[in-house]
C-alpha cells in the first residue's frame, strides 16, 4: 500500500510540474463554462433601434420611451424617413427600426394609425423574437393610452417588414458562418500541422540548409492550402446559390477578395501556431481551443454578439472570423456596396500584417 501511495504521489508531482497539463485540467473547464454560460443565449437584449417619427407628438414619444425603458431595446438613432433607416441597416448601426405613420396621434382612436417594424432578418430567429417583443410592448403601451371604453386594433398590430430575408430562411444565417469556420479550420489548423510535422520528424532543418530561403519554404507549404481553400470557397458558393437558394446579392468580386484576405489571415495564424508548438498533438490542441470554440461561439456565427457581456464582446473583436462573417453577410445577403465593409477589410488586413510579422519573426528565432 505504501508503494502504491508513493506512485500516486509521484503522478501528482508530474501533473503539478507540467503547466500545460494544469492549464488543460483546471483552466479549460473554467473558460468553457464562462464562455458557454454567457455567449450561448437566445435572449433579446440591447437591441439597437432607430425611430422614424414624422409627427413627433407626445403620444409617439411616449411609445418610444416605453421601448427605450425596457431592457430589450435601446433607441440609438432618430431619422426622418424609412430610407435613412435602411442606410443605418446597411452600415450595421441598428438591428431594428420603428416607423410611425404621418398622422399617428390623430388616427389613433379611429384605428387608422399605423406602425411598421423593420428588422434585419439575416438571423431569422432573432428577427422573429425581436419583433415579437416589440409588438408586445407596443400593444401594452397602446392599450394603456386609450380610454377604458375605447379599443383600437390598428395600432396594436404593427406591420412587420423583414429586410434581406423575407422568406425567413435559416440558410441565410448559417452559410456565412460556415464559410468562416471551414476556411479558418482548413487554413490555420492544417497549415500549422503541416509545418510542425516537418519539425517533429526532423526534416525542417534539412529544408533550411537548402539554397531556398526559409520564407519561401513556408510560403511553399502554405500555397497548397491557399489553393484548396479557394476551391472550397468556390464549392460553398455554388452549393449556397444552386442548392440552398442563397443568392449573392452584392458584388461577387468583392466577396471573393474579402474571402482571399481572410484565408491569408488564417494561414498567418496557422504559421504562428506552428512557431509556438513542437508536436502535431500540441498544434491540434491549440488550434482546437484557440480557433474552433471561439469561432463558433464568439464570432456571431450562431449567437448575436450584441447580447453578450462587454468582456466577451471585447474578446470577439480579436477573432478574425467575426469580421469576415460580418463582411460576408453584408456583401452576400444584404447586397451592400464595398464601402460598407471597409471597416471589416481594414481589420482583416491589419490582422494579416501583424500575424505574419510575428509568426515569421518567431519562426526564425526558433529555427535559425
Amino acid at each position: 500500500m505504501k508503494q502504491f501511495l508513493s506512485f500516486v504521489r509521484k503522478e501528482f508531482y508530474h501533473i503539478f510540474r507540467d503547466r500545460r497539463t494544469m492549464l488543460i485540467l483546471l483552466g479549460m473547464p473554467i473558460a468553457q463554462i464562462l464562455i458557454f454560460g454567457f455567449a450561448i443565449t437566445t435572449e433579446v437584449k440591447d437591441v439597437r433601434m432607430a425611430v422614424v417619427n414624422p409627427q413627433n407628438d407626445p403620444l409617439t414619444r411616449q411609445l418610444i420611451d416605453r421601448l427605450d425603458a425596457s431592457e430589450y431595446f435601446t433607441v440609438t438613432r432618430l431619422v426622418h424617413s424609412p430610407v435613412e433607416a435602411e442606410q443605418l441597416f446597411r452600415r450595421g448601426e441598428v438591428d431594428m427600426a420603428i416607423v410611425f405613420s404621418e398622422r399617428f396621434a390623430d388616427d389613433l382612436y379611429t384605428g387608422e394609425s399605423g406602425i411598421q417594424l423593420m428588422a434585419d432578418a439575416t438571423d431569422p430567429n432573432m428577427a422573429s423574437m425581436r419583433t415579437g417583443y416589440a409588438m408586445s410592448i407596443l400593444s401594452a403601451a397602446a392599450a394603456d393610452m386609450l380610454p377604458p371604453n375605447v379599443r383600437s386594433g390598428g395600432v396594436i398590430v404593427p406591420q412587420v417588414r423583414l429586410l434581406y430575408n423575407p422568406q425567413m430562411k435559416s440558410a441565410y444565417q448559417f452559410v456565412p458562418g460556415v464559410m468562416g469556420l471551414i476556411l479558418m479550420l482548413i487554413c490555420a489548423m492544417m497549415t500549422s500541422i503541416s509545418i510542425v510535422r516537418e519539425k517533429e520528424m526532423g526534416t525542417m532543418e534539412v529544408l533550411l540548409v537548402s539554397p531556398v530561403q526559409p520564407l519561401f519554404i513556408i510560403l511553399a507549404k502554405a500555397v497548397p492550402y491557399f489553393t484548396l481553400s479557394f476551391v472550397n470557397l468556390t464549392t460553398i458558393l455554388l452549393l449556397s446559390v444552386f442548392v440552398l437558394d442563397v443568392p449573392v446579392a452584392g458584388s461577387l468580386f468583392w466577396l471573393v477578395v474579402v474571402s482571399l484576405l481572410f484565408i491569408f489571415v488564417a494561414l498567418s495564424l496557422g504559421l504562428l501556431i506552428s512557431s509556438i508548438t513542437r508536436t502535431q498533438v500540441a498544434a491540434m490542441l491549440v488550434s482546437g481551443m484557440v480557433l474552433m470554440m471561439p469561432t463558433m461561439l464568439l464570432s456571431g456565427m450562431i449567437f448575436p454578439i450584441e447580447s453578450m457581456p462587454g468582456i466577451l464582446q471585447a474578446i470577439s473583436a480579436f477573432i478574425p472570423a467575426r469580421w469576415y462573417i460580418s463582411a460576408v453577410r453584408k456583401l452576400m445577403i444584404e447586397g451592400v456596396e464595398v464601402s460598407y465593409v471597409l471597416t471589416e477589410i481594414g481589420v482583416l488586413a491589419l490582422m494579416a500584417a501583424v500575424l505574419l510579422t510575428v509568426s515569421l519573426k518567431k519562426f526564425r528565432n526558433r529555427l535559425e
